[in-house]
């Protein structure tokens, strides 16, 4: 008996230790931030922690070997999104515009399985009072609201601090973005050009309320 139990505590250190190592391999994120992936590796990772503390006279290779092959598949697919954003968006999700200029999308609050009860509930928690005071909200690929409030001296104009609009992203043009801002792909071509740029060339590229655009360079040196 006091073997059994040596083997069961042995195992539940060794075991903490390993996914202490795997998590630290994955990458830090917040809890809300974490991907689809992300949570399955998670469960799945514990599900295996915990087979191999309750059978202890099983191989804990087998559990082991398991969860490094989950780490690798999540490593990969971390790489697979950093270079390939069609992956990113259909592994991540993408954030969905949910109040824009004032007004609800109805069509993309459906199409997210969003409800006006979610809603009401995510303004609550922010603090804010109505939605008339809302310029625009975004549903993260989290699942959390960024809400941008109207100024209070001007309610109607266009006029949410900080928000900002992604232009380019990984030298790829959101297209998605130029059309709810009004804006061409040439005028875009144009506006980079005026930098000497190509789009291939910029990894990031927004614009906030006041017009002014920001460019950041594929690997530009510090």
């Amino acid at each position: 008996m006091d073997i059994e139990l040596g083997k069961i505590i042995f195992r539940t250190v060794f075991t903490y230790l390993i996914i202490v190592v795997i998590f630290r391999l994955m990458g830090k994120r917040e809890i809300g931030e974490l991907s689809l992936l992300d949570i399955v590796v998670f469960i799945m990772i514990g599900e295996m922690a915990v087979f191999a503390i309750e059978e202890p006279k099983s191989n804990i290779a087998q559990a082991i070997i398991p969860m490094a092959v989950l780490m690798v598949i999540q490593r990969f697919t971390a790489w697979a999104s950093l270079k390939n954003q069609r992956f990113r968006g259909w592994f991540e999700g993408k954030p969905s515009v949910i109040i824009s200029k004032g007004k609800i999308d109805e069509h993309e609050m459906r199409k997210q399985r969003y409800n006006f009860n979610d809603l009401m509930q995510q303004l609550r928690e922010n603090g804010t009072k109505s939605i008339h005071d809302v310029e625009f909200a975004i549903l993260e690929a989290s699942g959390k609201l960024s809400i941008f409030e109207k100024s209070d001296n001007d309610k109607e104009g266009i006029s949410s601090e900080g928000y900002v609009v992604p232009m380019i992203v990984d030298g790829k043009i959101q297209y998605d973005s130029l059309e709810k801002i009004d804006r061409t792909k040439d005028w875009l071509i144009e506006e980079v050009k005026k930098r000497d740029l190509t789009v291939e060339e910029v990894s990031f590229c927004s614009i906030d309320k006041d017009d002014q655009i920001y460019i950041d360079i594929k690997n530009e040196k510090k």
